[in-house]
């Protein structure tokens, strides 16, 4: 499969995915179990990469794989947070959140502030089971990756002037 070369404009780069992906395990409590089921079910196509996660999700992800997974603090205690900035930091390069669509969550800002860096950031997020096994299923998961990123400072520079 032939991955087509972007060519981004002086001010916008690409940050290099190695084969061994970092990837974000998050899901909110009514979804918790679908998450673990997918995880299970995918175990062996996740061994072969590193995995974060919210406080109870990586830490029952942990238990169920047999895989060490680094969990950084609960969703409503700063997790979320903590996910986001190891997005800015080019230490997670896929997140697989299922969030609850029907539920209120006491962090909402956090999970929007999540979600909408984690756009900024162009990594690659899946929502449900669906997409996440779209992402996990494709040829990309086991190669290098030249992830494309847009200089969103241009905006303000321009507002500026």
């Amino acid at each position: 499969m032939s991955v087509k070369k972007q060519h981004p404009s002086i001010a916008d780069s690409t940050l290099p995915m190695r084969p061994k992906k970092n990837i974000a395990l998050i899901a909110h409590d009514h979804r918790k179990m679908d998450l673990l089921d997918w995880a299970e079910y995918n175990k062996e196509k996740l061994s072969g990469h590193n995995l974060f996660g919210t406080g109870t999700t990586g830490s029952l992800a942990a238990q169920r794989l047999g895989q060490s997974v680094f969990t950084f603090k609960s969703g409503p205690l700063g997790g979320d947070l903590q996910i986001g900035s190891a997005i800015i930091d080019n230490e997670i390069d896929i997140m697989i959140f299922f969030w609850d669509p029907l539920q209120a969550q006491p962090h909402d800002v956090d999970v929007k502030a999540l979600l909408r860096i984690s756009v900024v950031y162009n990594i690659p997020i899946a929502c449900n089971r669906s997409s996440a096994d779209f992402l996990i299923s494709s040829p990309l998961m086991e190669t290098p990756y030249d992830r494309f990123i847009v200089d969103y400072s241009r905006r303000f520079n321009k507002d500026i002037e």
